[in-house]
């Protein structure tokens, strides 16, 4: 049994993961003709939790014991920090000069300006998750999601939150607070098995080869995320949504849009997260490593990809604090189709030539 599972691993691991989310589109298809869409998605909404909260947290648990989280570590842990520094700053600055280009103000400006801040949060878990399946790239790729967990469920909510009491303050309207309480646990519940894990190690010097049959049975149970969460990507991506008509007004060519504040603003988001903040970090992180001041492949590898990602449907969680909900659902989408590729391309391509 053990001797099987061995030999089983390597093919629920690094390139082998890639096709379960063309796998999970088609196959969601079929189902969805007998079952319907709708019941479809909120299982998969379910789903996408279990994996969240049962998976992705032990999956870095195991990836944490089995390194010792030292001066590099800490180093790479610093660049991911002020990387989303910059990637949320970079949004503002954007933010700011696309809404004195569209003249926007009052309840426009802010709700405008909150989308874009809050759609600059990629999909780390799902999609950037497939870089956990590669050795190389496992540790550097665990820090990325672990820090941007913490972003996402954590900081971005927080400046929503601080922003929204001011506005209620000014309006007297009613405050809330709307995120639920398992998204707001996420990341301090992700952050204990990352800190469990470095701590455990570094104190026994244990590692998952030390628990014998267990520890193989950890290895394919953490190994099932991988395929498990692409599967969840790609059985998200709706048919319907493969417009050639929405096609055409995100890239402008449909003049009926022109005047559409809500195909501009889908389009100053993708223009954003697609094009922008990817193609500066990777100039700049491109730079650096072919200078050798930032010398390790694996380093760059998962900075540049992650910079691809497309926008995270938990978005649609933060609606409630004054997010634009049309927009936000047609950028994560479109993002998606458009990102989830270029992803893969660039896994297969770095994983062969760095």
């Amino acid at each position: 049994m053990i001797e099987m599972i061995e030999n089983l691993l390597p093919y629920i691991s690094g390139l082998y993961t890639l096709p379960w989310i063309v796998v999970g589109f088609f196959l969601t298809i079929l189902i969805a003709r007998v079952t319907g869409r709708e019941k479809i998605d909120k299982i998969m909404k379910k789903i996408g939790l279990i994996l969240l909260y049962f998976f992705v947290p032990v999956l870095l648990f195991r990836i944490f014991l089995n390194t010792t989280f030292g001066k590099k570590q800490i180093e790479f842990a610093i660049i991911v920090a002020l990387i989303m520094f910059f990637m949320y700053f970079l949004a503002y600055l954007y933010a700011q000069y696309t809404i004195k280009k569209q003249k926007l103000s009052g309840k426009k400006k802010s709700l405008y300006l909150k989308t874009v801040l809050t759609n600059q949060g990629r999909s780390s878990a799902f999609i950037g998750g497939a870089m956990l399946a590669i050795e190389e790239w496992s540790v550097p790729a665990a820090i990325f999601m672990a820090l941007v967990g913490i972003g996402l469920f954590a900081i971005i909510p927080a400046i929503l939150s601080y922003m929204h009491r001011k506005e209620s303050k000014s309006s007297k309207e009613e405050t809330i607070n709307a995120l639920p309480w398992f998204l707001k646990l996420y990341p301090w519940y992700l952050l204990t098995f990352v800190i469990s894990a470095i701590v455990l190690h570094h104190q026994t010097g244990i590692t998952t080869n030390n628990f014998g049959e267990i520890g193989t049975l950890l290895k394919l149970y953490t190994a099932i995320t991988i395929p498990a969460a692409l599967y969840y990507v790609g059985a998200g991506i709706h048919p319907s949504d493969l417009k050639v008509s929405e096609m055409k007004k995100l890239f402008g060519l449909d003049k009926s849009a022109e005047k559409d504040d809500h195909w501009q603003w889908v389009r100053n988001i993708f223009t954003l997260t697609v094009l922008i903040t990817p193609i500066i970090l990777v100039i700049i992180f491109g730079a650096l490593f072919v200078t050798k001041i930032l010398p390790n492949p694996a380093w760059f590898s998962v900075i540049a990809i992650n910079a691809f990602l497309p926008i995270t449907s938990t978005n649609m969680f933060l609606i409630p604090y004054g997010i634009d909900k049309k927009s936000t659902a047609h950028a994560v989408t479109w993002t998606t189709l458009i990102c989830v590729p270029i992803v893969v391309a660039l896994i297969a391509l770095f994983k062969i030539y760095l």
